[in-house]
């Protein structure tokens, strides 16, 4: 079972930057685990959505609300996810996670919360 440990939240003002990080515990992109890996965000309230994708072969999608805001990135060799956040509004604020697209997903992790005031 990999274990996804995301870190890079913080509290920042409308229009700031953030980059998170997703460190899987296992191979997460190879030959064999043609995984799609997505960040997700919830906010208090809400469901969980899926805001980002990218594919082993590192094809993304992006929803309507981040596209070019957010940039989905991978590092295969470190078995990690990115998630470059730009010009950041207050409605991204949410607790966010990384987790496959397609399921079984794996066990969420603890996520890293983003805050933005306005």
């Amino acid at each position: 079972q990999v274990q996804l440990v995301e870190s890079g939240g913080g509290l920042v003002q409308s229009g700031g930057s953030l980059r998170l990080s997703c460190a899987a515990s296992g191979t997460i992109f190879s030959r064999n685990t043609m995984n799609t890996m997505g960040w997700y965000r919830q906010a208090p309230g809400k469901q969980r959505e899926l805001v980002a994708r990218i594919t082993s072969g590192g094809n993304t999608v992006y929803a309507d609300s981040v596209k070019g805001r957010f940039t989905i990135s991978r590092d295969i060799a470190k078995n990690t996810v990115y998630l470059q956040m730009n010009s950041l509004k207050p409605e991204d604020t949410a607790v966010y996670y990384c987790n496959k697209v397609l399921p079984p997903v794996w066990a969420w992790g603890q996520g890293t919360q983003v805050t933005v005031s306005s």
